[in-house]
């Protein structure tokens, strides 16, 4: 199986690493060349264009940030669709609206290609080291043919159903981590307000029904203020106005959302948006209000 990949970011770079040590064939495509230099190799190289990539590929995927930039690589000027061969796959593993895959699938269906929306669960270590979860929606013949490139790139692979549901999961699972996120550093600020240490408001919460896993897991980050990005700021923001984006939509309220979308928003208007999410805590810190002055 040869592999046509587009997209080398903090994902995609290690999900190629990945299929790489797997010995498969790739043809790699990135913006900045110089990202797919520590990943050639005989069998790894690089193309000078999306439509390079796709000719010969018979599987190709795109990891990129936005739908915008999901369009350009495929749609526009070398787009790698203008150079797949019929029956071959496209698997988007970007985090995009389900109504975009929906439509990426329906374009792909009508020039007899497949499509699969395989958006992942997981940051920068679980990619590096093969533990994502896939969230996946297209043809179940198709999915199983993917089989063993996502056992390679992830632990657990979820079948969702037809195109746009793994899309559809994958914003719910963001929009629940963006907002259990900002629900823990607001609880922290005020602890830390009474006079509450750091590590006892962490201890308290190490395995507690009440929060995520995730507050464990980004607990060095938030306490040691290393903001180097797992998953950046400016992509949540992103993914929860996708979010916004949908259930206007559907015709659905998300008031919560909408107002952790927004702070977000500030957030990267302060220039926080290439640090890791977790940097929210630093923008609430710089909020703070002198109760004298008001």
């Amino acid at each position: 199986m040869k592999i046509g990949f587009i997209g080398l970011g903090i994902m995609g770079s290690r999900m190629a690493a990945n299929l790489a040590k797997a010995n498969y064939r790739i043809f790699l495509y990135n913006q900045t060349e110089e990202k797919a230099k520590a990943l050639l190799s005989d069998r790894v190289v690089f193309k000078p264009s999306p439509a390079a990539v796709a000719s010969g590929s018979d599987v190709v995927i795109t990891m990129l940030s936005t739908p915008e930039a999901v369009q350009e690589v495929a749609m526009g000027e070398n787009g790698f669709l203008q150079s797949m061969e019929k029956g071959k796959i496209w698997m988007d593993c970007s985090t995009v609206n389900p109504s975009f895959s929906i439509q990426m699938a329906e374009l792909c269906n009508s020039l007899g290609f497949n499509f699969l929306d395989s958006p992942v669960g997981g940051s920068l270590k679980p990619a590096e080291t093969g533990d994502l979860v896939f969230m996946v929606g297209g043809k179940k013949g198709v999915v199983k043919y993917c089989e063993p490139l996502f056992d390679v790139m992830g632990r657990k692979t979820i079948h969702v159903g037809k195109n746009g549901m793994g899309s559809a999961l994958k914003l719910v699972n963001n929009l629940v981590m963006g907002l259990s996120m900002y629900g823990f550093i607001e609880g922290l600020k005020l602890g830390e307000s009474l006079g509450l240490n750091q590590d006892v408001i962490f201890d308290l919460f190490d395995g507690s029904p009440v929060a995520a896993q995730m507050v464990s897991m980004k607990r060095q980050k938030i306490q040691q203020k290393n903001y180097s990005p797992e998953f950046p700021l400016q992509w949540l923001h992103k993914d929860l106005q996708l979010a916004a984006q949908t259930a206007y939509e559907q015709g659905i309220p998300l008031p919560g959302a909408n107002t952790v979308k927004e702070i977000f928003a500030l957030a990267k208007q302060a220039g926080l948006g290439e640090l890791d999410f977790t940097a929210i805590y630093q923008f609430l810190t710089k909020l703070k209000v002198n109760s004298d002055e008001i």
